[in-house]
Parts: C-alpha cells; sequence; structure tokens
C-alpha cells in the first residue's frame, strides 16, 4: 500500500530526528536518476533523459503539443505525489550529495499546500493534468501564481465564516521551482505584459516564471505547469494587488485586470520557453485575452509594423477565423455569476485602442453592448466548444443557441489515483482481477465478478471501515481542539457539539454518516434536506437509526448569500440535535481543502448532492466518492444523470422533469425547497434502512459494488482526457493512441461526436 505523501511526510520527519538512513549504492544511483537540469533550472523527480525527451516535444517545430490554460490549478501534495512515494520506496532520509540533500530534504519536510485553487474547476484542471502525464499527452499547462492563494477559512457559530489571505512562500514549497535567465542564471526569468492607461501610454507588468511538475507514477514523464508570478516590484502596486489572491473581485477593475494577466501572458510565456502546440485549450473563458494576442500577432505577421491602421474590420475577423482554429473552449456552468461580463469603459484602461477595436467587433453582448462578455467570445472563437456533462450541453445550447450545433458534450472525471483512499488502493491491489488498475482505470468494467466475490465484499467493507474511523477520529479530534479553542480565542467554535459534555459530543464510527462538501452557493442549497427538521428527526428517532451528517465548504467571500447558508448550517444544529434526542449530529468542518475532501469521499457511508437542477453542470465530488464505492444521493443534474443507472449506485431525488430556461432562474422563489426536500424524506428512510437492517444490508453493499464497476471505468479523467484528445487532433504514438481509443470505445459522452469521426 502506498501511503499518502501527508502521512509519509510525518513518519520520514519522526525517523529523520532518530537516525540517519543507510542506503544502498542501487538507491542512492535512483536518486541521482531523479535529478535533472537544463538551461532554465534543475528539478528533481524525473530523469534527464524524461527531462529531455518531455521539453523537446512541447518544443518541437511540429507543434504537437497542447497548451492548457486554467484560472486555477488544484494539486495539493498531501493527496497525490509519486515523488514521495518513490522516496518512501528507497526509505532514504538524507544524503551526503547537497545538491541531492536539499531537494530531499524539501519534498521529506517541506509544506503540502499550494492554495492555488477555490474548488471544483481548479481541482479538474489538476486532476486532468496528472491523467494527462499518466497517459503521455504532450500538454503545458499556463496559470497564475497567488501568493495569497483563496483564502483560508476559519468559522464561528455566531458569525460564520471569516476569510482571511492564505500564507504560503512558493520558495519552499517542493516541486515548484522559479525558473532562471538562461543568460543571467542567478536572476529569475521574467515575461512582460504590455498594459495601457487612458491617454494610451504603454507599461509593463512583470511576471516571473515558476514550473510544477505533474509527474506519472513511473517518473517517466511529467506535464509542466507554468505559474506567472506578479508580485515583483517592477509591477506596479495595483498589478501586484491584483494578482495576489484567486478571483479578487474587490473591483471590476481588479477582477478584469486578473484575466488579462493570465490571457495576455501566454504568448510571451510560449515565446520565452520556445513552446510551440497545435491547440490551445481554454479551460472556462477566464484566458480568452489570448486571442487578442494571436490575431494581433497574425496581423502584425501579414500587414507589417503599421497594420493597427492599415487593416479592416475584415482583415481583423478573417484573421479571428484563423485563431479560432487553435482553439478548444470548454464551458463549466451555466451560472450567471461564472460568466465574465465587463464594462466596456473598464477595457478602456487594460487594452490599447487597436485591442479595443478587436473587442468591439468579438466581444460585445448581444443584449448590452456596453458590456463585453467573454464567454460568448470564446464561444465564438474555437474550433471545438464542449459543455461538461450530457444534460450541461443540453443547457448550454440553450443558453447559446446561435452556437447549438458547435456544443458537444465531455462528462467530466477525477484522477482516480489521486481519490481512491489508501485502503481502498491496497485493497484493489491484492485482487487479480484489478491487476493494472492504477495504470488503466477502464479494468473495472471487467469485473462484474466481484458483486459475487464474497472476499472482496467482505474486505471492501474492511476497508471502508478504516477509512470512516480515520474520518470520525479526525472530526472527534477537531471537535476536542474547538473546545479548548473556546476557552483561549475570540472565535465561538462552529459546531453545537463543541459545547456538550465530552461523553456526549463524539461521534461514532458505526453510525451512518453522509458527506456534503463544496462550495456554498445558493443553487448547491446546502441547507436542502434540513427544509423540514420536524420530519428529519421524526424519521431518525422513530426508527433509532444514529446518523452523522458531516459538512464542510467554502463561500466566496463577496457571496453573501452563500456565506448565509453557512450560517443557516451552524443555526441548525443544535435544533436538530435535541429534535433527535441526540441521534442527528451535524457537524461543520471550516477548512476545506483536497486533504479533507478526500478523507470525506473515503469515510462517507452516502454523498449528498442537492443542487438545483439544471445549474450543476457537472460536479465532481459525487465522482471521488464513487470511485471509492460510495454511492451517491441526488438530484438528477449533471454526472449524476449518467452515473445513476437506473438505481444501482445509488439514489435519486427531487424534480427530474424537462429543463426550459424558466429553470436556469437562481432566484431564492425558483429554488424548489419544499419540492425537492419532500422527495429527500422519502428516500432517506430506504437508505438508513438498507444500511442498519442485517438482512438487507447486503443490498446497500451491491450499490457500493456496483459504483467500481459501472462508475469507475467511466467517471475518470483519463476517460475524459481521451475524449479531448480526440478535439486536440494530435499526432500521437500508436501505443498513447492507441490507449485513448479505448478508453473512447468504453464510453463516449457523445455519440453524434464519435459519429462525426468516423
Amino acid at each position: 500500500m502506498k501511503s499518502s505523501p501527508s502521512t509519509y511526510s510525518r513518519t520520514i520527519a519522526e525517523k529523520t530526528t532518530a537516525t540517519k538512513a543507510i542506503f544502498s549504492s542501487e538507491s542512492d544511483h535512483r536518486l541521482h536518476e531523479m535529478l535533472a537540469t537544463n538551461k532554465f533550472g534543475t528539478f528533481f523527480g524525473v530523469s534527464q533523459e524524461v527531462l529531455d525527451s518531455v521539453w523537446q516535444t512541447l518544443t518541437s517545430q511540429t507543434g504537437e503539443s497542447v497548451i492548457y490554460i486554467s484560472m486555477e490549478i488544484g494539486a495539493d501534495l498531501d493527496v497525490f505525489h509519486p515523488v514521495c512515494d518513490r522516496l518512501q520506496q528507497l526509505e532514504i532520509t538524507t544524503h551526503p550529495d547537497e545538491s541531492i540533500n536539499q531537494f530531499l530534504q524539501l519534498f521529506l519536510q517541506g509544506p503540502v499546500k499550494i492554495p492555488n485553487y477555490s474548488g471544483g474547476l481548479g481541482v479538474l484542471a489538476g486532476d486532468t493534468l496528472k491523467s494527462f502525464a499518466d497517459c503521455k499527452i504532450p500538454v503545458a499547462g499556463i496559470s497564475l501564481l497567488y501568493r495569497q492563494g483563496y483564502f483560508s477559512q476559519l468559522v464561528d457559530s455566531k458569525i460564520g465564516q471569516i476569510a482571511w489571505a492564505s500564507q504560503w512562500e512558493p520558495e519552499k514549497t517542493p516541486g515548484l521551482y522559479l525558473l532562471h535567465d538562461p543568460e543571467s542564471p542567478s536572476q529569475p526569468l521574467t515575461i512582460e505584459v504590455p498594459f495601457y492607461d487612458l491617454q494610451g501610454i504603454r507599461f509593463a507588468a512583470h511576471a516571473q516564471l515558476w514550473l510544477k511538475m505533474e509527474i506519472n507514477e513511473a517518473l517517466d514523464f511529467f506535464v509542466p505547469e507554468i505559474l506567472l508570478d506578479y508580485q515583483t516590484p517592477l509591477s506596479p502596486d495595483w498589478i501586484q494587488d491584483a494578482a495576489q489572491h484567486l478571483y479578487n473581485s474587490s473591483s471590476e477593475k481588479i477582477k478584469a485586470t486578473q484575466r488579462r494577466l493570465l490571457g495576455a501572458g501566454v504568448t510571451p510565456v510560449m515565446e520565452t520557453l520556445g513552446l510551440t502546440c497545435r491547440t490551445m485549450h481554454l479551460n472556462e473563458q477566464h484566458g480568452v485575452g489570448v486571442i487578442l494576442s494571436l490575431i494581433t500577432r497574425l496581423l502584425q505577421e501579414k500587414y507589417g509594423a503599421h497594420y493597427e491602421t492599415e487593416v479592416t474590420d475584415h482583415d481583423i475577423l478573417s484573421a479571428a477565423t484563423e485563431v479560432a482554429k487553435r482553439l478548444v473552449f470548454t464551458i463549466h456552468t451555466p451560472v450567471k455569476a461564472g460568466h465574465d461580463r465587463f464594462d466596456i469603459s473598464v477595457y478602456e484602461e487594460l487594452v490599447n485602442p487597436f485591442c479595443r477595436r478587436i473587442l468591439n467587433l468579438l466581444a460585445l453582448d448581444t443584449h448590452n453592448p456596453s458590456v463585453y462578455n467573454f464567454t460568448a467570445m470564446a464561444m465564438k472563437l474555437n474550433r471545438a466548444t464542449n459543455s461538461v456533462s450530457r444534460l450541461h450541453k443540453e443547457v448550454t445550447q440553450k443558453q447559446f443557441p446561435q452556437y447549438a450545433d458547435k456544443i458537444t458534450a465531455i462528462t467530466n472525471g477525477v484522477h482516480h489515483l489521486t481519490w481512491t483512499s489508501d485502503a481502498r488502493a491496497e485493497l484493489f491491489d491484492t485482487f487479480p482481477d484489478l491487476h493494472n488498475w492504477r495504470r488503466d482505470p477502464s479494468v473495472f468494467a471487467n469485473t462484474e465478478a466481484l458483486q459475487l466475490n464474497n472476499k472482496f465484499r467482505t474486505y471492501f467493507e474492511q476497508a471502508w471501515r478504516t477509512d470512516t474511523k480515520i474520518l470520525v477520529d479526525y472530526v472527534n479530534q477537531m471537535l476536542i481542539t474547538h473546545r479548548n479553542q473556546r476557552l483561549t480565542t475570540w472565535i465561538d467554535p462552529p459546531n453545537y457539539l463543541s459545547c456538550l459534555k465530552d461523553e456526549d459530543a463524539p461521534l461514532e464510527h458505526t453510525t451512518f454518516t453522509l458527506g456534503f462538501a463544496r462550495r456554498f452557493s445558493t443553487y448547491k442549497r446546502a441547507d436542502l434536506i434540513f427544509a423540514d427538521l420536524d420530519r428529519l428527526a421524526a424519521m431518525i428517532t422513530e426508527n433509532n437509526w444514529p446518523v452523522n451528517f458531516i459538512y464542510a465548504g467554502k463561500a466566496h467571500p463577496s457571496d453573501e448569500p452563500g456565506q448565509d447558508l453557512i450560517r443557516n448550517v451552524l443555526a441548525i444544529q443544535e435544533e436538530l440535535y435535541l429534535k433527535s434526542n441526540g441521534l442527528a449530529k451535524l457537524v461543520f468542518i471550516p477548512g476545506y481543502d483536497m486533504h479533507l475532501a478526500k478523507m470525506m469521499v473515503a469515510g462517507s457511508h452516502a454523498w449528498l448532492n442537492s443542487p438545483k437542477r439544471p445549474l450543476e453542470a457537472s460536479g465532481t465530488s459525487g465522482m471521488k466518492a464513487a470511485l471509492n464505492g460510495v454511492p451517491n444521493v441526488s438530484i438528477m443534474d449533471g454526472w449524476w444523470v449518467e452515473g445513476y443507472h437506473n438505481g444501482q449506485t445509488g439514489w435519486k431525488f427531487g424534480y427530474e422533469g424537462l429543463v426550459t430556461p424558466e429553470h436556469f432562474s437562481e432566484q431564492p422563489s425558483s429554488l424548489l425547497y419544499n419540492e425537492d426536500s419532500d422527495s429527500f424524506y422519502t428516500v432517506f428512510p430506504e437508505m438508513l434502512r438498507l444500511f442498519y437492517d442485517p438482512t438487507l444490508h447486503d443490498q446497500y453493499i451491491d450499490k457500493c459494488i456496483a459504483n467500481l464497476t459501472l462508475n469507475y471505468p467511466i467517471f475518470n479523467t483519463h476517460r475524459m482526457a481521451a475524449e479531448y484528445v480526440a478535439r486536440y487532433d494530435l499526432d500521437l504514438a500508436p501505443k498513447v493512441q492507441g490507449e485513448m481509443e479505448k478508453f473512447r470505445r468504453l464510453y463516449c459522452s457523445d455519440p453524434s461526436f464519435e459519429s462525426g469521426l468516423k
């Protein structure tokens, strides 16, 4: 079994204080093989041969690679890091060669958080790049580095969420490298991004470049992420302010500036590093500013230095058509807040007059000509647009009817190696039917015999109990910490259980545990199932069914209704506990991140998803639960429409009728609280009965195993990557191409697209 890096790091740190490891010449050789260098720096984790090979492909004149552009990329080291796993295997804690030892100590004892993500979009981006690395797809990611990251969360029972700046140091983070200028190795490698004032005077924002490697388990391939760090003295203060933390929305100008820093930084990065590509993939519209750079570059090459005064609007539109052939666009949400619109006046302070001319031709909102609509611009200018589930395709076509014919579906997935718990992974490693599951998650598709394998079912429940104990122990320790916190700080802990006597508060490992963790936004309806506390408490007490409700998640600091949802959940705790005679324990865990998410999806007995249909474009937390064999109970929205399998893998509730534009409303009166909560209350007793009744419990485990055989092979980013590769039109090695085709044959998100390939 491969321990998680966080557990491993703690273990190694303890060993290091006690003794120096004795290592063999073979281990020493392997460590030397993990050190590689090029003109931009020295890196740890892959061999020189691998570094040179990947870099040669990414800089080849043939352009057989992809640039993946995303506002956020989530890939914390404490949930998945193959380099740490390799160090665990070698059992080396120190090394006499200082060039190696400094990396060794950094990986073994350095921080494991990179808070450059807010939630699903960023974590999905990280999962996607990991699968590209596993599958050896030549891709380079480009994003921003936020020195204050996304906010850290404290929660007070009366105040609610308290947001404060994350504190982290890229310089001390393992696997993160500041690139050096080849002509002046003591200096960081930098790029310039042009900005303009109202008088059209040009000035520059400067970014230094960081490299993070997403390395596969074999350490024989990686995907580089290039992170732009604008926190340099050469950048104006307001530029640094805009770039210091993710989704800075303190003003419309700051928000627009952050988008421009991403989009306009892409081509300078490529030129500086020598990167080439056939395709640029816009992961949401945030980086759409790259289109301005590409159009401008194309016109300059064709018409010369005076192109700005010589080209016609027709010339610009023709150039835009050419640029569109290089772009793939993924739209991730039907929710209005997820679509960037900026007043024209804001961009008068960010780009030169010629770029504004391009925007006036390509980005004006059809309903409000004083606004630039960047989602519509991204939708217009690409060779392939995809939604992130089948239902989301239908929704997107209705939201953008003028582009309906070009919109296809690629249902999201998650990186199976990241999200499968250690206990489950150890189980999968021991069963011959699942041989090679780490490299090929599709092997689960051929394992229907697992349902009849009593040995597997027994070991599966043992692994599940292990993960539930880890989660419950974490919660109980948190409650103790919060109880002490009441005496030493001004913060009133967020959990009513912290106020109880020690013997009354703890959660039990054997109690049915329902998990819910995601961004707190009104359409996600975190408090839906508590709409009628009397009814919920009655079904629990009448049958003597204890239940743990474990919640976590953040609301954006500027989303006051989302923060109200957190306060609502906190306010419910005491009443639910008392009405259920102490059988129902509702807990909120502050500080949601990837490590907590992994613990929750593996330790819960069912996973709740309660958005208003059809506003959840996909959702991925339920997929993470499913890959651990945890059934979902969910609204029929997003991925669950495809993952439900007629009830074999979990339960459905709520509205599931036709989707019309009227259903896109997020107004409180349209959120169907009464109707959908009533539906949940009819389903929940069935779930508890199957779990607690020993004569029915096997039916519960049937749903768990069905998740492994039906959902594990499908809802992973290897399959998703294969579908993207079909849009990228890359000339891949025959072996890689064959594996991609195998994944696509197993499941096709959009049969209409696949039929067009034949």
